[in-house]
């Protein structure tokens, strides 16, 4: 494999120069077998539930926060986190829909069918109604609930929103990206519409404030009128650092140096986003919440590298399964961690948050089996084995099959074609097309070069369909074994041949143009009636009626807009 030279440093020094200091190299702390997640709970020792905040930020790279050796300034998240315990060795999934799926449900993506793709606006889709989600156990054991940010989980109809799913208010957008004054999200041309809710109803009244501002006093708000003797969960879901690459002019003034200017003004958000965190924080000291809090702070997946994020030393990005793509920036602090000022190496995924935060409430896990996710309390708080040995990353039998996959390729018993890719131990294997596969250091140079980085993906992956690697010894991923070690490629394709035999049916239905926002009053919302429900809530294509007696006005509308749909597809790009 050729190295090419970049601007005075190969691509092997840059890997090295730094960051080979990270001890990377520590011997695992995962247990040797699997806890089950329905096992009594450790209960933890306080007197009284904690107040629960989770602060959930979109598309921030691995490498952007200030303790990862980052030029960005996070000098909150760099406090808080080095005050608490952080996560060195957490998981998330590769884009926004699946991780905040798991993260509310406890579940793998191939156990609610949202195993492809993410959500889109004009889908009939949501995160299935028979789930029974992370605030609504919260509600259970006493807990008011919050949601403040970016939802996209759904919402054709209302049973889909974020306050029918077990949050009490709800302030924030539901689709997955918008303006950040504005409120405006175009799902394609001349499909736009305003994106903020107040509830179940439109917030117009808010456009023109900036959402990390609004959300950071939305948060102040809630906590200025509760009272810290009850116990509340906040989730605040943080539409930074998403694009729109939009930032307050006195942010992007302090990066004024940096000659890229999409991260410059990625930089901007990111240090806006941390002083929102800090306020946050503020609020939980001021009104007496913070002795009795835990803070959550979480990625939803990995940074998008042309937008401004970086995800170095990490190999791949946003959308990839390799580690720049789900490997998460982690840390909890609290001043109920009984292990403070450290750093954990055990395997944590974001599914784990699920009964992680439920125990700690003091609620009740009987009545949600099946659940994928561990409480990981004893782990965070006191530096115990994680009861994790393996994550399933995911399986995508709809994502595009790698060409040079096959059967026989995977031993008879797995088409390395299909998109997938699980972590076993020190073990992590990947097939199909696991996206693309550069590494790509902080673009803070005017012109970066566009097409350095390709050419080990290129030569490397051509005509490959696995990927072995031992994750330990090799976090950047660029020694594959999996000539080498058969004997593990085979053991992980078992593993996902057994978790495939678990897996639900994809849910991923065609488009509906009568979810346009000008056929609801210019906004995005719920747009399906009670009566379209058993029609739309098809698998790839609408479902057709079972009442096939029934003739009515709207069933030659469904008609019109089935053909007017259809003929949108077909033309677009």
């Amino acid at each position: 494999m050729a190295v090419y030279a970049l601007t005075g440093f190969s691509l092997v020094s840059l890997l090295s120069f730094g960051y080979l200091s990270w001890d990377w190299m520590k011997p695992s702390l995962v247990a040797d077998v699997a806890t089950d997640p329905m096992e009594k709970p450790l209960r933890p020792t306080f007197s009284r539930p904690p107040h629960i905040i989770f602060i959930l930020t979109d598309d921030q790279g691995y490498h952007d926060v200030g303790y990862h050796g980052s030029d960005i300034q996070t000098p909150t998240l760099d406090r808080l986190a080095a005050e608490g315990v952080k996560l060195e060795n957490y998981y998330i999934q590769p884009i926004c829909t699946p991780s905040r799926s798991q993260l509310i449900t406890g579940r793998y993506q191939i156990h609610t069918g949202l195993q492809h793709s993410i959500i889109r606006p004009r889908q009939p889709n949501c995160l299935p109604l028979d789930q029974v989600t992370l605030p609504q156990k919260l509600q259970e054991a006493g807990y008011s609930t919050h949601m403040v940010g970016k939802w996209h989980l759904g919402f054709y109809k209302k049973e889909c929103l974020p306050t029918r799913r077990g949050f009490d208010t709800f302030l924030g957008s539901l689709t997955g990206n918008v303006d950040y004054y504005t409120y405006d999200n175009c799902d394609g041309p001349g499909v736009c519409g305003y994106d903020l809710h107040e509830g179940e109803d439109v917030a117009w009244d808010q456009s023109g404030k900036y959402s990390t501002f609004l959300y950071a006093q939305r948060v102040s708000k809630i906590l200025a009128s509760h009272s810290p003797k009850e116990p509340i969960f906040i989730y605040v879901a943080f539409q930074a650092v998403h694009t729109p690459l939009q930032s307050p002019k006195e942010y992007i003034y302090r990066y004024r140096s940096m000659g890229n200017v999409a991260r410059r003004k990625y930089a901007a958000m990111v240090t806006c986003m941390d002083e929102a965190v800090k306020n946050i924080t503020w609020a939980l000291k001021k009104y007496g919440y913070y002795d009795n809090s835990v803070i959550v702070f979480s990625t939803d997946n990995g940074g998008q590298t042309f937008s401004g994020g970086s995800n170095w030393p990490l190999r791949g990005r946003k959308g990839t399964y390799w580690e720049g793509g789900v490997r998460g920036i982690g840390f909890v602090h609290s001043p109920l961690i009984k292990r403070k000022r450290r750093t954990s190496w055990a395997l944590f995924h974001i599914t784990d948050w699920y009964p992680t935060l439920v125990s700690l409430a003091r609620g009740n896990l009987s009545n949600v089996p099946g659940l994928d996710g561990y409480n990981v309390w004893p782990a965070i708080s006191e530096g115990k084995e994680s009861p994790r040995t393996e994550i399933l990353h995911n399986i995508d039998p709809l994502y595009n099959h790698a060409k040079y996959g096959s059967l026989e390729d995977g031993f008879g018993i797995w088409n390395t074609a299909v998109q997938a890719s699980i972590r076993v131990g020190e073990w992590k294997l990947l097939t199909g097309d696991p996206g693309y596969s550069d590494w790509i250091p902080p673009q803070t140079l005017t012109n970066f070069p566009g097409s350095w980085w390709n050419l080990e993906r290129l030569t490397d992956g051509l005509r490959k369909s696995v990927w072995l690697f031992n994750i330990t010894a090799d976090p950047y991923e660029r020694y594959d074994l999996s000539d080498q070690r058969p004997d593990v490629v085979r053991t992980l394709l078992m593993r996902l041949v057994h978790y495939n035999r678990t897996a639900i049916p994809v849910r991923y239905p065609a488009e509906n143009p009568r979810a346009h926002p000008d056929f609801n009053g210019g906004a995005w919302g719920p747009w399906a009636s009670e009566d379209d429900v058993e029609e739309w809530e098809g698998i790839g294509e609408p479902l057709k009626s079972r009442n096939k007696k029934k003739k009515c006005k709207i069933c030659k509308l469904r008609s019109f807009f089935r053909k007017l749909n259809t003929r949108l597809m077909s033309n677009r790009i």
